[in-house]
């Protein structure tokens, strides 16, 4: 008998399994952390090896929590970090590189290159996104041009380009598959939003085959099936979502003007469009949601580099703090911050800055200043860089954000979101589960082998919610925001050369 829909996901710093039922309800519970690997200044990798040996590991283990088997299992759903590439060798299945992260700003110079020669335009047109190190395309030229070998097997066709998600497809079907959905694929600059497929223009443009990249299907398909002699058992993998378009799923955001923002490792505010990409000369971007059938859901995208990053700099870098709960407790501690603001550009600051060159910077220290102020400001900071994409959202929209879904392991923080109610004048709605992302690709794998029969259904099982009001008033809102936009200013360009 079935009993679960077995979520797989693949963050930046964990591999995690959820086994939902049917009702959507999470049984158990599975997570390894894995090392993050820092080679020079704004460099990020991981082993490739090490993500899919954590995520096969977690999912056994959540298994062998339930008393169950693969063959328990309705269907997988994959939600993974989105812009991190990973290339392997076709024939032998063995990566030929460090998966290079989505926090990755190697290609700084090159994306500035990029920019003067006038591609700014011509790139945002065709794929909704910005010029910028974050995104696949110029992660996958890097490889090609500097490790050695790699473009010799690429002309033999026997060199295979994805990002996390085509990577575990190719693991758990045993090298059957070489297999992408159209929410990670519109995250590679590569992507042509109007035509659905690659844009020859573009792979020509940064010299990458098109035979290595994955064949793209809906979000909602069967992706191939587990294999037995890994697994013990066939079972579909019937959706695959970017991580932040899981999240809007999971939120059911399913009408155009919904919007959610997940505090994972990064922020990213997803705002549901409708059936039209909507393409916007700001630095928001444009995304596909997902995909079930012939039916396209677009969303514009602001994305912050480091949110929960930073609380565990805080807990791993700074040794302020031994967890992550324990930020809340010590900023509890203090009424304010005390002046003191701190930019966590630790790896370049995303929207609205776009700016690969910012470095994070702490100012306003005083004789009077002590590690819960700085613990505070720290925890400010990932609501004043949200502001910062609510406002340009609604701006760019014309739509008033008057209510935020939010999710992701911050979001548990009570005194995050009430300081992000207060700064952006919003509604903040936290649902009784938080880990939006792993519930929404598992609701959709069910929508797909058939256990819903619709997003109505999907919908009616969102739990309880928690809503934390603003009360802060608007002078003081201003003269805060105004202090974070100056602090912010000053951290841009700092590592350009």
């Amino acid at each position: 008998m079935k009993k679960y829909i077995m979520a797989l996901d693949q963050g930046t710093t964990s591999s995690r399994c959820i086994l939902f039922d049917k009702d959507g309800v999470a049984r158990y519970t599975a997570q390894r952390e894995f090392p993050q690997i820092f080679k020079i200044d704004g460099w990020v990798e991981h082993d490739p090896l090490t993500i899919w040996s954590t995520q096969a590991a977690v999912a056994t283990e959540a298994l062998m929590m339930a008393g169950s088997s693969f063959s328990e299992v309705y269907a997988v759903g994959i939600t993974n970090q989105r812009e991190t590439c990973i290339a392997w060798n076709k024939k032998t299945g063995e990566p030929v590189y460090n998966a290079i992260v989505w926090q990755c700003r190697r290609t700084a110079e090159y994306c500035e290159q990029l920019r003067s020669e006038g591609y700014a335009s011509f790139i945002k047109e065709k794929t909704g996104l910005l010029i910028d190190p974050y995104f696949s395309a110029t992660k996958l030229k890097w490889m090609l041009d500097n490790v050695e070998g790699l473009r010799e097997l690429a002309e033999r066709g026997e060199l295979a380009f994805g990002t996390v998600d085509s990577w575990l497809i190719y693991k758990l079907t045993g090298g059957k598959r070489h297999v992408t959905d159209v929410s990670n694929a519109s995250r590679t600059m590569l992507f042509n939003l109007h035509t659905m497929q690659y844009d020859s223009e573009l792979l020509s443009l940064f010299g990458i085959p098109k035979d290595t990249l994955p064949e793209v299907l809906p979000s909602s398909s069967v992706f191939g099936y587990t294999d037995p002699s890994l697994f013990g058992a066939e079972v579909p993998i019937a959706a695959v979502l970017g991580d932040q378009q899981a999240a809007l799923f999971g939120q059911c955001c399913f009408a155009s003007g919904d919007v959610k923002n997940t505090y994972g490792t990064g922020a990213f505010l997803l705002m549901n469009v409708g059936k039209t990409p909507r393409v916007t000369r700001d630095g928001l971007l444009t995304t596909v949601g997902w995909q079930i059938g012939d039916e396209v859901t677009y969303a514009l995208e602001g994305s912050v580099f480091t949110c929960g990053a930073a609380i565990q700099w805080l807990r791993d870098g700074m040794k302020l703090i031994e967890s992550a709960p324990d930020s809340e407790y010590y900023a509890r501690k203090v009424k304010d911050s005390g002046g003191v603001i701190v930019v966590p550009a630790f790896t370049g600051l995303g929207a609205p800055c776009w700016d690969p060159y910012a470095r994070g910077l702490i100012i306003g220290i005083n004789r009077g200043t002590t590690k819960n102020h700085i613990i505070r400001a720290t925890l400010e900071s990932l609501a004043y860089q949200t502001n910062d994409v609510i406002t340009l959202m609604r701006e760019a929209s014309g739509l008033e954000v008057s209510t935020l879904r939010v999710d992701g392991g911050a979001s548990q923080n009570s005194l995050l979101l009430q300081i992000q109610a207060d700064l952006s004048d919003t509604v903040i709605e936290r649902p009784a589960f938080a880990e939006s992302t792993a519930l929404g690709c598992a609701m959709l794998a069910g929508l797909t082998v058939g256990l819903y029969s619709s997003l109505d259904e999907i919908s009616a099982l969102r739990k309880d919610t928690t809503a934390f009001t603003p009360c802060m008033s608007q002078d003081e809102r201003e003269r805060l925001l105004s202090a974070w936009c100056r602090a912010r200013d000053r951290a841009l360009g700092w590592a350009n050369p």
